[in-house]
């Protein structure tokens, strides 16, 4: 089975109980074996709040992994809105609606002022897709450069740039790969100086470099003097060659790397001083509705505007219009993006102990509340997988919810809803600390 050993397997069914073993009997039944379950022992879960989810039988799980629910599960802000809008009207956007207008006007003003067009789609893949499409048109170059484990989305176009989803074979011939900017962010640099030279020798060009702003999948990188000077050397390098520069803010946006006074706002690009040309934005746009956009400077989407005809049924409906402008209003009501600055550090300070104390927690790395943990055999310092995947057994067992990711699949993702407390982080801290004790 292709995917993370995270995943649900065949051989897990024997020790299932029956409920559990007949909902995944009747959903394989009618669903695509691409889907795919979390856990050796899957969960069902019926009800959320806040940072809380329940099963049917009412236990109470921890979630410290779902990004999409980023004001917390069930808000009931934006519950209500998305109630009160589908009561009245819910069409496409080829009719004025003065809500879809305010809702980008809010928006556009979080950004840079050269970032003064929204395009709305439905999801980060296609958000992704549509910024490929603009870049290749504008610039009439096809190559593409991505860090060397991206993940950008599932689409034809975007799968082709996703070497996590199946490796560096499973990419297109016009893309090409460079490292992540650790350390001081030399062999990023020297990287992109030779994929542009391989993409140009190729015939290909350079359309584009696409960077996830928080590297999850990269196994995350917190944004430092070292690594504002390789991506601002990096972008120089694609756009002497012709291209341009996409942030994908799919994941990091909307505050969750976090917002302190006189410090970079809601979007990961800032964090890391960027300058990008398009913007891609999308999982917690609207807590849960499918929302997601396309933010770019003017003159690229009138030039694409003027030969491609772009519409999308479900995208900037009065209803999902609602669900973002609610998610937004709470997102800044509640104070969230400092909320995740603050409980962040102390995160960030309690797993820092946390690795002082276990011999297989290496490093502790992220901005705000999207963080990787490290996971490492300790006898050779490695990247451990298979314990990996135990310590998110081990915490789903003691009702916390999380992940791993990275190119190894050895790093514990922590990315939780942005409501997530001390108390919270202290829970997690805990279990995680009795789960690597019972793993040692």
């Amino acid at each position: 089975m292709i995917g993370p050993a995270t995943y649900f397997r065949p051989e897990h069914r024997a020790g299932l109980d029956d409920r559990t073993r007949t909902l995944i009997d009747r959903r394989e039944a009618v669903l695509s074996p691409g889907y795919r379950l979390f856990y050796a022992h899957p969960l069902e879960f019926v009800r959320g709040s806040g940072t809380s989810l329940y099963t049917r039988d009412g236990t109470e799980y921890l979630d410290a992994y779902n990004n999409v629910p980023s004001v917390g599960h069930a808000h009931p802000r934006v519950t209500a809105a998305i109630a009160e809008q589908a009561a009245q009207l819910n069409t496409h956007t080829r009719y004025l609606h003065e809500g879809l207008i305010d809702y980008a006007e809010l928006l556009l003003g979080s950004f840079d002022d050269t970032l003064d067009t929204l395009t709305l789609v439905c999801t980060g893949s296609e958000a992704n897709d549509l910024a490929l499409r603009v870049a290749k048109h504008a610039t009439g170059n096809r190559g593409v450069i991505v860090t060397e484990n991206a993940y950008h989305g599932v689409t034809t176009e975007i799968a082709a740039i996703s070497p996590s989803l199946g490796g560096i074979d499973s990419l297109a011939e016009w893309v090409r790969t460079v490292r992540p900017p650790v350390g001081d962010g030399t062999e990023m640099v020297a990287d992109a100086r030779a994929a542009i030279a391989a993409l140009q020798a190729a015939g290909h060009g350079v359309a584009a470099f696409i960077v996830d702003t928080a590297f999850a999948s990269d196994g995350f990188i917190a944004p430092s003097p070292e690594t504002a000077t390789a991506l601002a050397e990096v972008a120089r390098l694609v756009r002497a060659a012709g291209g341009v520069i996409i942030a994908d803010e799919v994941q990091p946006g909307f505050g969750r790397l976090g917002r302190r006074a006189g410090a970079p706002g809601l979007w990961g690009y800032r964090h890391h001083d960027m300058t990008p040309d398009l913007v891609t934005i999308g999982k917690p746009m609207a807590n849960g509705f499918p929302v997601a956009g396309l933010v770019a400077r003017r003159e690229l989407m009138q030039q694409f505007g003027e030969h491609v005809r772009y519409f999308n049924t479900f995208a900037g409906t009065p209803v999902s219009v609602a669900a973002a402008r609610a998610t937004w209003e709470v997102l800044h009501d509640e104070q969230l993006p400092e909320h995740a600055a603050t409980v962040g550090d102390e995160l960030r300070g309690m797993l820092v102990e946390l690795a002082a104390r276990h011999d297989r927690v290496h490093a502790v790395r992220g901005a705000g509340l999207y963080l990787g943990v490290d996971i490492v055999d300790p006898a050779t310092g490695e990247p451990d997988s298979a314990a990996a995947v135990s310590l998110v057994g081990a915490l789903r067992e003691r009702r916390i919810l999380i992940s791993a990711s990275g190119r190894d699949n050895a790093a514990l993702k922590v990315r939780p809803p942005l409501p997530f407390s001390r108390a919270d982080a202290e829970r997690l801290t805990t279990e995680l600390d009795g789960a690597l004790s019972d793993l040692a």
